[in-house]
C-alpha cells in the first residue's frame, strides 16, 4: 500500500522544501495535501485519513500540538512527525516519548534518517491485517505522553533555584442569578467547556463562567487538575477510578457524582495503572 503522507507548516517556503526532501527521499510515497495552518491540517487529515502527518508546532488557528490531539482520536491515527524549532528541553521530551521530530531549518541527513524510522513503523504489526492493535496503541500513548509532556513545559514558570514558587488560582468567581458566587477551587470536581462558555462543577452544585477551559487550566496547578478530554478537566482527587468501556475506552468514576466523564485516547495513559 502507498504510504500517504500530510505536511502542515505557515512557512511556505519550508513546506515546499519538506515536500520536495520527501519526495525525493521516499519516492513510493505519496503526498496527498500540503497546508498552511492548524484548522487546513486538520480538515485535511479527515478528508485523506494519511497515514503520516508532517506537523508544524507553531501554526495559526490550530497549533500542530492541537491537530495531533485530534488525530489522536481518529479511528486510525496516523503517524505524527513535529516539524519545530523547540529548544534542547523540549527536545528531551520527544526523545523521551520516541515520537519523531525534525528540527528548522530541515535537514536532510535527519530526515532520512526520520523517513527509516517511519518505514519501519509502517512495515510493522500495526500494519498487519490479524486485527492486532497493540502498536497502534503504542504509539497514540506516546503521543498522548509528549503532549502533555510539552504542555506542562509550556506552562512551566521559567526562573533560578529559589525562586518564588507560583501562585495557583484559589477561587472561581461565577455569575448564578443575581450573586457572584465564590466557588474554593479545592471544591472544583471537574470544568467542562460548553459553546461559549465553561461549566463549573463543584460540590455546591454548577455554574458557568466566560472564561476559555484553556485559560482557565493555565491558572490551576497541573497536579491536581488533569485534562481528559478537549474540553474536560478534572481534579484528580475526586475521581474513584478508571472504567474500561467498549472499544478500548475509558471513562471516569467520580466519588461524590452519578456521571461517568469520558476519556480522550490521548490521555488514557494517565489512568493505565489504576
Amino acid at each position: 500500500m502507498t504510504p500517504t503522507l500530510l505536511i502542515a507548516d505557515d512557512e511556505v517556503l519550508l513546506a515546499r522544501v519538506l515536500e520536495s526532501e520527501l519526495t525525493s527521499l521516499w519516492p513510493e510515497a505519496r503526498v496527498v495535501s500540503v497546508v498552511h495552518d492548524g484548522v487546513a491540517a486538520l480538515a485535511a487529515a479527515r478528508e485523506h485519513q494519511p497515514r503520516v502527518a508532517f506537523l508544524d508546532i507553531r501554526m495559526p488557528g490550530m497549533s500542530g500540538m492541537d491537530v495531533a490531539r485530534e488525530l489522536i482520536e481518529f479511528d486510525v491515527p496516523p503517524l505524527v512527525v513535529f516539524v519545530t524549532a523547540y529548544d534542547q528541553f523540549a527536545l528531551e521530551a520527544f526523545e523521551r516519548a520516541a515520537v519523531d521530530y525534525v528540527l528548522k531549518p530541515v535537514q536532510r541527513e535527519r530526515l532520512e534518517a526520520t523517513v527509516q524510522r517511519l518505514k519501519a513503523r509502517l512495515s510493522g504489526p500495526a500494519e498487519a491485517d490479524d486485527g492486532d492493535d497493540d502498536a497502534a496503541t503504542a504509539e497514540t500513548d506516546r503521543l498522548g505522553q509528549l503532549l502533555a509532556r510539552l504542555e506542562s513545559l509550556e506552562h512551566a514558570t521559567p526562573g533560578a533555584v529559589g525562586a518564588p514558587q507560583r501562585q495557583y488560582l484559589r477561587f472561581i468567581k461565577a455569575l448564578v442569578g443575581q450573586e457572584v458566587r465564590i466557588i474554593p477551587v479545592d471544591e472544583v470536581i471537574y470544568l467542562e467547556a460548553t459553546d461559549k462558555y465553561v461549566n463549573v462543577v463543584s460540590g455546591a452544585g454548577e455554574a458557568l463562567i466566560r472564561t476559555s477551559l484553556r485559560e482557565l487550566t493555565q491558572q490551576l496547578d497541573p497536579e491536581r487538575f488533569w485534562q481528559v478530554h478537549r474540553g474536560t478537566v478534572v481534579n484528580i482527587a475526586c475521581v474513584a477510578s478508571a472504567v474500561n468501556q467498549s472499544l478500548g475506552r475509558l471513562s471516569l468514576r467520580l466519588r461524590d457524582r452519578p456521571e461517568l466523564l469520558p476519556v480522550a485516547r490521548q490521555y488514557a495513559h494517565l489512568f493505565k495503572q489504576m
